[in-house]
């Protein structure tokens, strides 16, 4: 299975709650490209998966809106602000029978759950910027077992 793991795009800093944060004018343009830079290199997943937290959902809906097919857009709870490594990949492996899922998130967790997935520790974590994909293939979703296929920041899809 390959994993798009994907961060929102850029968002609103003060909203009445974190939850109801918005994607700015260039959250919205970042989503956009992210999801034509997919289209143009055929990186589209049979699934996309997304925080149901405001700027996550808008960051999947506007990348889905590129793909001339869409696809099903699923909003999982459990990859709201704070979800762990451990939690993911027990829910990740109910969708094994997909070839490819994208999973739209937020930080610090996706970068802990990237870094879980390539066998580093939390004191290797990476840092993935705003609208970033990360490209993951997997033979076990299991800690350890991805292969970094590419890790984009939003800059190279323009």
């Amino acid at each position: 299975m390959i994993i798009y793991f994907l961060r929102h795009a850029e968002a609103e800093v003060r909203a009445a709650s974190d939850f109801e944060r918005k994607l700015t004018a260039k959250g919205k343009d970042q989503s956009r490209s992210v999801g034509k830079f997919c289209c143009e290199h055929e990186l589209i997943p049979d699934l996309i998966l997304t925080s149901p937290v405001c700027r996550a959902r808008e960051t999947a809906v506007l990348v889905n809106q590129e793909f001339s097919d869409q696809r099903e857009l699923i909003e999982v709870p459990w990859a709201a602000c704070g979800m762990s490594p451990e939690s993911a990949f027990k829910e990740l492996r109910t969708y094994d029978a997909f070839n490819s899922l994208m999973l739209v998130g937020h930080e610090p967790d996706l970068s802990t759950l990237i870094a879980t997935t390539l066998g580093l520790d939390n004191s290797q974590a990476l840092s993935i910027s705003k609208a970033s994909l990360t490209i993951i293939q997997f033979k076990k979703i299991m800690p350890g077992h991805g292969i970094l296929e590419g890790l984009l920041p939003c800059s190279f899809t323009h």
